[in-house]
C-alpha cells in the first residue's frame, strides 16, 4: 500500500468538489493495513474512511490521511435449499455485488439496484430503497476498530440499525474500517413490488405479475432511478441529500388538512413524508443559487453546476431547512455525511 501525499479527491467524491486530502492510501491487505496504523507516520494522525464518495461533502481539504478500501471478493460461505451466506470485501461496488446476486437467483438486494457506492458503506449508512432496507440481509461484519486497532466483529444485534443510520454513524462515526460484510439472500426469492413506484412501473408497461422475477425488477429499479435521479458524472451531486422525515398522527392529520395533495407512506403508526415533495412545495425545486442548486427535476438532489466549494452547498442547504420548517414545521436532517 502506497501512501500518497496532497492528494486530490475530486475523482472520489460524487460532487466533484475539488479538494485535497494531506494524505491518501488504497486499502487492498488487512495485513498491511494493520502495519500501517501502528507507524509512527500515521498513528497520531488525524483519519477519514472514504467508500465510493458518493455521500459524502468535504467543506474543506483533509488534514489528515484518508483511508479507501479496495479489499475486494464475492464468496459463498454456505448454501442450503432456502438460504445462502455470501461473504464480500468492503471494497467491492454495490450494485456489481447486487448484479453478482441476481444473476444467480439470489433474492433480497434486488430492490437495492443501482445505489451507488461500495459494500462497506451500506452498513454505515443502512442503504433502503424501494421497500428494503439492507438490515434485512445483514449479518455481520468485520473491520478494525481505529481507536486501539483491534481487529472486531458485529453481530446484527450490536450494530443498532435505523432509518439511514447505524452505530458506524454515531458511536463508531469514523473510526471503524469494515473490511467485510456478510449477508444471507434467499435462494427462493419472493418478489418485492408492493412499493407505489414499482406498482405503477409494472401497470404502465402493462408487465404480467405472473412473468416478473428478480433480474426484472432488478432492471425495473435501475429504470426508476436513472429516470429520477441524475448522473454524477455529468452534473455533481449525491443522489438524496435530505432523510425523508417521519411524523406522528396529529401531525400528518394536520398536513393532510392543510395539503390535499400529500404525498406519505404508512409505517406503523407513523407516516413518512418525502423531503422531496416537502422542498418542492416550498417553491425550491430548480432553484439555483450562483454554482449550486436544487436539481429541476428531483427537488431532494443537491447539484453542483460548475466549481462549487462544500460550503456553498451546506449554506443551501441550511437554507433550504428553514424555509421547510418555516412552511411546514418540520425538521429535515441531511442524509449526506458532512465532513
Amino acid at each position: 500500500m502506497k501512501i500518497i501525499d496532497n492528494y486530490s479527491l475530486q475523482k472520489h467524491n460524487s460532487f466533484g468538489l475539488d479538494v485535497y486530502a494531506k494524505k491518501f492510501v488504497l486499502i487492498d491487505d488487512e495485513k498491511k493495513l494493520f502495519e500501517l496504523l501502528n507507524s509512527d507516520e500515521i498513528k497520531n494522525m488525524k483519519k477519514l474512511i472514504l467508500g465510493g464518495g458518493s455521500n459524502i461533502l468535504f467543506q474543506n481539504d483533509f488534514d489528515g490521511i484518508v483511508l479507501k478500501s479496495d479489499i475486494k471478493g464475492i464468496n459463498e460461505l454456505e448454501k442450503n435449499n432456502s438460504t445462502v451466506t455470501i461473504e464480500v470485501g468492503s471494497g467491492e461496488v454495490w450494485d456489481d455485488l447486487v448484479n453478482y446476486c441476481v444473476n444467480k437467483g439470489y433474492g433480497g438486494i434486488e430492490n437495492l439496484s443501482f445505489i451507488p457506492g461500495t459494500v462497506g458503506a451500506a452498513p454505515i449508512q443502512n442503504i433502503g430503497a424501494y421497500g428494503t432496507e439492507f438490515e434485512e440481509v445483514f449479518l455481520n461484519l468485520e473491520g478494525i476498530d481505529l481507536n486501539d486497532f483491534s481487529k472486531r466483529i458485529f453481530a446484527k444485534d450490536e450494530c443498532e440499525f435505523g432509518y439511514r443510520d447505524s452505530i458506524f454513524k454515531n458511536n463508531f462515526k469514523n473510526s471503524f474500517l469494515i473490511t467485510k460484510v456478510r449477508i444471507k439472500l434467499n435462494v427462493n426469492p419472493k418478489l418485492n413490488t408492493n412499493y407505489r413506484a414499482i406498482a405503477d412501473y409494472i401497470k404502465r408497461n402493462k408487465i404480467k405479475k405472473d412473468t416478473l422475477n428478480i433480474k426484472e425488477i432488478s432492471k425495473i429499479i435501475t429504470e426508476i432511478r436513472k429516470s429520477k435521479l441524475p448522473d454524477p458524472l455529468e452534473i455533481g451531486n449525491a443522489g438524496s441529500f435530505f432523510k425523508n422525515p417521519i411524523v406522528n398522527k396529529d401531525r400528518f392529520l394536520d398536513l393532510k388538512d392543510e395539503f390535499n395533495d400529500l404525498v406519505y407512506f404508512e409505517i406503523g403508526k407513523m407516516y413518512k413524508i418525502p423531503a422531496g415533495w416537502l422542498i418542492e412545495k416550498a417553491g425550491l425545486k430548480g432553484v439555483r443559487v450562483g454554482n449550486v442548486g436544487v436539481h429541476k427535476d428531483q427537488a431532494l438532489v443537491l447539484v453542483n453546476y460548475s466549481n462549487a466549494t462544500g460550503k456553498e452547498i451546506v449554506e443551501l442547504s441550511n437554507s433550504i431547512k428553514a424555509k421547510v420548517l418555516d412552511k411546514f414545521n418540520i425538521i429535515l436532517e441531511t442524509e449526506v455525511n458532512i465532513v
